[in-house]
């Protein structure tokens, strides 16, 4: 979970990074982009959320509010345009047209592998729970909120994603973007005016789920040093802020080298993360078949956890498989998906430090709550 939250901080400032990039060459014809020229604006923004989260950290609860704001007032100022300015597809060729575009063969095996990019949508309720010791009343507040934010995003998500199949318009030229981005030059191709600022509102919230996703990291990350680990005036984790921003930091530079090492890398936190789940999960579905009484809750599945649980774990499992798999059949090696060489390396070097060292010292979760009356 530390890995994937710290590789999640990371690609949210690299996307927002990118994404200000594709806005420049949007709007200066003349402009030559580098690589390194996107490298350097996440890296700018990676120390905008340290800032945030360390000297603004206490204004941050406001700030997400005004991003609330922003997200719906934004999602109506981007759908309501596409849908009245953009070329329209019929809704035959939008739902039963399909495209092999991994030439794997399959339209089924297509569309499994292509879930990969909507899977990177369902993960991250979870960034709630690693707060829990900063959220009052968490045991009630937590898992609503879980709920709310995967109702709410995902019924966004589901009308964001049939408007843009509406109004992709020629595919072949949406691909072939110099921008970067496809949804960039769809927004342009519907109206060119407004195009600069439909993509203003993404990199912003873009912006804020690097910030989100650095908070949820530098939380866990004291979980394992949490012993001192507040800065008495502050009220905050700070050394673990600071880390997950250096840890950020050297891990955009990869992309001054090579965007596909870093995307390698950030496909980590997917695969990291969906393994978390797996085994939170997983405990879960065991507790109960053996009929092991569970912990007391506000908040519980009630006679359909079981069912819930196993449905979920079964999902799971297939996402975890299909995250292994690369984008196109036959991939070159530069083509080739090696998230998953790299997360058995890390969870070997894992395993080995935690049989050598740590399992004389790591005593567990220790509770460290203030009690607000």
């Amino acid at each position: 979970a530390v890995l994937g939250w710290q590789c999640g901080a990371a690609s949210g400032c690299y996307l927002a990074g990118t994404e200000i990039q594709g806005l420049i060459v949007l709007n200066y014809p003349d402009y030559n982009p580098q690589r390194w020229h996107g490298s350097l604006l996440a890296i700018a923004l990676v120390l905008v959320a340290l800032f945030i989260n360390s000297v603004l950290a206490r204004n941050l609860p406001h700030l997400e509010g005004i991003l609330l704001i922003l997200h719906v007032f934004g999602f109506v100022a981007i759908v309501v345009p596409l849908w009245a300015l953009s070329p329209r597809s019929s809704a035959r060729e939008v739902f039963t047209h399909f495209n092999d575009g991994g030439n794997w063969g399959s339209f089924f095996s297509a569309t499994l592998i292509g879930i990969l990019s909507p899977m990177v949508t369902l993960i991250g309720p979870d960034a709630a729970v690693h707060m829990a010791e900063e959220v009052r009343n968490a045991s009630k507040t937590i898992p609503r909120i879980m709920l709310a934010t995967m109702a709410f995003n995902g019924a966004l998500g589901f009308v964001m994603l049939v408007t843009l199949c509406f109004c992709v318009g020629n595919l072949e030229e949406v691909l072939e973007t110099k921008t970067g981005y496809p949804f960039i030059q769809i927004f342009y191709n519907a109206t060119p005016q407004g195009a600069t600022t439909m993509v203003s509102i993404l990199a912003v919230c873009g912006q804020f789920a690097g910030v989100t996703a650095m908070a949820t990291a530098s939380r866990q990350l004291f979980s394992f040093a949490r012993d001192k680990g507040v800065h008495p005036g502050w009220k905050i984790p700070l050394n673990a802020v600071y880390a997950s921003g250096v840890f950020s930091v050297l891990l955009v530079s990869i992309s001054f080298g090579s965007n596909i090492a870093f995307n390698q890398l950030t496909a980590l936190s997917t695969i990291a993360l969906i393994s978390t789940y797996m085994l939170s999960v997983g405990s879960m579905t065991i507790l109960r078949i053996q009929g092991r009484p569970l912990m007391k809750c506000h908040y519980s599945l009630g006679r359909y956890g079981l069912l819930i649980n196993i449905l979920s774990m079964l999902f799971l499992m297939l996402a975890f498989v299909l995250l292994c798999f690369p984008p196109a059949r036959n991939p070159t090696l530069d083509g080739m998906n090696w998230s998953i060489v790299i997360y058995t390396g890390v969870l070997v070097l894992s395993w080995g430090y935690y049989l050598a060292r740590a399992r004389h010292k790591y005593l567990g979760p220790v509770k460290l709550v203030k009690r607000v009356e």
